[in-house]
């Protein structure tokens, strides 16, 4: 008699999740072979051996009023999916964070009997803290990446793992500067600053236009300045082109990559960074940052008032102090974002205190992540 496959349904919202998703496939497969997936997730999840039911752009969209903006297209995408999965009941389902969206699906389905696993806690120690009576209701088992998190469910009833970061065991603790710049042929005495806008095209909107002014104010104060600048996909490097043409700034001496933000970050002296989880790769490279964000103005007010720390950048969460400047919505100007990069990397006392500090934080996330996660899920699958 043929043995009934394994199957475990898997969504991911964005890039960030892609990769975190396409980590615990390969390692679930490692343990289970016989496992197939399902869902929605990115092109890394795709050629990990998942089947794709709808493409992950769909779902990534971030703020309030971007989300008004698409919701009967999301909510139009989970009805069918619930549908899909309540239809073809997977043994498993894995939602990778993407809370707004998982949280609903993951509802229904293990009201229905379907054990639900939440890979990536929501920021509820941040802001929004009354989710967790939701998340009480809707998961089985969450999978935290932060070492502060587990024992707000501990404390609300469930069920839950610390499985550090995957960055953290993907990244070296010492990145590879003077090769990184040999391979960009840039010299190791240039000045160099990697800028990141995000990966959404939402976000490549608000922050292109002054990213490029602040550009040209750094060239005021170091002439031989260069920029790289990289960007996820067409639309992203579209926008920040159309930017530059809007700004009279094609001369300017920035190079936009496709891809490659690792890189940019390894090679350069300071990063400019969007907030979100490139943060916390900048600080797991050991560079010097600066955090900042812009959403329409509506969203910030909703999210301000939801909100419970000081701080938005993942290095000054999880080290509960301002090691690195934020400057957010209307305090990102061009002028406030050079004079903070600027202090930061002429004070090389202050690099090398945040670089220990990295080095510290890398050592606390590193973890085995995706073969911890793989361990905590495995128990829910059928023999």
């Amino acid at each position: 008699m043929q043995q009934k496959k394994i199957v475990i349904g898997i969504v991911a919202g964005e890039a960030s999740g892609d990769l975190l998703g396409s980590h615990l496939i390969e390692a679930l497969k490692d343990a289970r072979p016989d496992i197939h997936f399902v869902g929605i997730g990115g092109p890394r999840m795709q050629s990990a051996g998942m089947n794709v039911l709808f493409p992950m752009e769909k779902l990534a969209v971030r703020g309030y009023v971007e989300v008004l903006r698409h919701y009967r297209e999301i909510v139009g995408i989970r009805r069918k999916l619930r549908t899909y999965f309540l239809d073809n009941r997977p043994d498993l389902f894995i939602g990778v964070d993407a809370p707004d969206f998982n949280l609903d699906l993951e509802l229904a389905l293990k009201q229905r009997g379907i054990p639900t696993v939440h890979y990536v806690s929501p920021s509820i120690w941040a802001w929004r803290g009354e989710r967790i009576n939701k998340i009480k209701r809707a998961v089985t088992h969450m999978l935290a990446l932060f070492p502060h998190e587990p024992k707000l469910y501990r404390e609300a009833g469930v069920p839950v793992d610390y499985v550090g970061h995957p960055l953290a065991d993907m990244l070296p603790d010492y990145p590879k500067r003077a090769e990184m710049r040999e391979t960009m042929r840039i010299p190791l005495s240039a000045k160099v600053f990697a800028f990141l806008p995000g990966s959404r095209q939402s976000e490549v909107k608000q922050l292109a236009h002054t990213y490029i002014e602040t550009a040209k104010l750094v060239l005021q104060q170091i002439p031989d300045a260069r920029f790289l600048v990289p960007l996820v996909s067409r639309e992203t490097r579209g926008i920040f082109e159309q930017a530059l043409y809007d700004c009279d700034a094609e001369q300017l001496p920035i190079t936009l990559l496709f891809g490659h933000a690792q890189d940019a970050m390894v090679a350069a002296d300071g990063v400019l960074v969007a907030s979100g989880t490139a943060t916390l790769e900048c600080a797991l490279l050991k560079r010097p940052m600066v955090i900042t964000y812009r959403m329409p103005a509506l969203s910030w007010w909703l999210m301000k008032r939801k909100s419970y720390q000081p701080y938005y950048g993942l290095p000054n969460i999880l080290c509960e102090r301002f090691i690195v400047p934020e400057l957010m919505q209307e305090d990102a100007t061009p002028e406030n974002l050079t004079q903070a990069l600027l202090n930061l990397v002429n004070d090389k006392e202050a690099v090398a205190q945040l670089e220990e500090t990295f080095h510290e934080l890398h050592r606390t996330l590193r973890q085995n992540t995706a073969q911890k996660a793989a361990a905590a899920i495995l128990p829910y699958l059928p023999a």
